[in-house]
């Protein structure tokens, strides 16, 4: 990975989703210099509603051009619950805008046929799903996709339950294990409970390292292009 400078801006919806990316990026990009935008009740709307409405993609696309005002060269989502709404408004934008979990449902797809997600927020489950039905779709490879969705996880996590919040994620995993060649986290904020897990019998992805990874680089390519 290139060792050149950038600037890029962190979208969050979550305080929750903040730790893991930071960390990712701390480990695998740490001479980037990262700026953060926050609108935490989108969150908290969406679990209210389990609808992500056009004037939340209005608001994340405030803070999209916010980032953009601050001169970032790339963007990042963070909440996998909006992935769809990168694919409205990034083409808005003269810089990279990538969602949170693009690159990690990739590679789930590519790894097994028969996949397990885990989420903690309601409408990131069935988003999560679509969005691998739609990857395994355009390579035409048939996969099973069993989807679990754990509110109380998230819930725990919000009031600083963080074992509570890990051990729940965990008894999921090993249920799913007996039946998916590779299961994913559907969320930056569950990523935490892949390290407090002891037993892994089949892969466990989690998303903040490859979307760090896949966000350098395509800033990096862009750069490149317009430095030619």
């Amino acid at each position: 990975m290139t060792e050149k400078t950038y600037r890029i801006g962190l979208i969050h919806a979550t305080m929750n989703s903040v730790p893991s990316i930071l960390e990712a990026f701390r480990e695998h990009a740490p001479h980037v210099t990262l700026v953060n935008f926050m609108d935490e009740s989108l969150i908290f709307e969406l679990n209210e509603t389990n609808t992500v409405t056009k004037d939340m993609i209005r608001r994340l696309m405030n803070l999209a051009q916010k980032a953009a005002n601050h001169g970032v060269d790339g963007i990042l989502l963070t909440c996998s619950s909006f992935t769809p709404a990168v694919a409205e408004i990034s083409h808005l934008f003269d810089v990279p805008m990538l969602s949170a979990d693009l690159s990690m449902l990739e590679e789930a797809v590519e790894r097994g046929s028969r996949i397990g997600v885990i989420a903690t927020v309601e409408a990131a489950g069935p988003t999560t799903t679509k969005l691998l039905e739609g990857i395994a779709a355009k390579r035409q490879k048939k996969v099973f996709i069993e989807t679990a969705v754990i509110s109380e996880a998230f819930e725990a996590l919000q009031n600083r339950q963080e074992a509570k919040h890990d051990e729940l994620i965990h008894q999921k995993v090993e249920e799913l294990s007996s039946e998916c060649d590779v299961i994913l986290f559907a969320q930056f904020s569950m990523a935490r409970a892949l390290k407090t897990l002891k037993i892994k019998s089949k892969p466990v992805l989690t998303s903040p390292e490859m979307s760090v990874k896949a966000i350098v680089d395509a800033v990096a390519k862009k750069l490149a292009v317009l430095n030619d």
